[in-house]
């Protein structure tokens, strides 16, 4: 599987196809544009103070290859593999390859997001989230194009994991 070539949609596409998914499920977002940002520390000088809490997104693997998870947590905050290993109970975990982000959330890095849930329509990757994430009266995502910031209400998030199907769960990551 790693060196099998994936081709991505364009980015507009694959933002489109974010904006298109959200508004087919009824899910409310508001969004802006800005350069590209395929770092938390280039974003942040595009962040609007809209009250949102911005969040990193790592990939990972385990250590057969065979499963995968989008850990999501704040953005000020940084993890040790090692301790994730420990709070995930999945075993060793390495980052995932450019390959298999594309294969299982049809994205690149730099883009990464909750929002590529939606191109694992057979639900393979695993989703922890912080549980202090919930803390937040909305969280901020790019839409698969790291040239734009989805900002989502907590209720529309859960519409959003109930919608896509994904096992998901909060969890104390720190």
């Amino acid at each position: 599987m790693e060196t099998q070539q994936i081709i991505l949609p364009p980015v507009d596409e694959r933002r489109q196809r974010v904006f298109d998914w959200l508004d087919a499920h009824g899910i409310r977002y508001t969004w802006y544009e800005h350069p590209e940002a395929p770092t938390i520390e280039i974003a942040r000088q595009y962040w609007h103070n809209d009250g949102s809490k911005h969040c990193k997104n790592l990939f990972f693997r385990n250590h057969k290859g065979d499963r995968h998870y989008l850990v999501v947590f704040d953005c000020e905050q940084s993890l040790a593999i090692h301790d994730l290993e420990h709070r995930l109970h999945q075993g060793k975990l390495s980052f995932a390859s450019e390959q298999r982000m594309a294969r299982w959330l049809g994205l690149q890095p730099g883009s990464v997001s909750p929002f590529g849930l939606i191109n694992d329509p057979a639900n393979h990757v695993h989703l922890f989230l912080d549980a202090n994430l919930r803390r937040w009266p909305a969280l901020s995502f790019h839409p698969n194009d790291n040239r734009a910031t989805v900002v989502i209400p907590q209720e529309e998030f859960a519409k959003f994991l109930a919608a896509v199907g994904n096992a998901y769960e909060y969890i104390e990551l720190y």
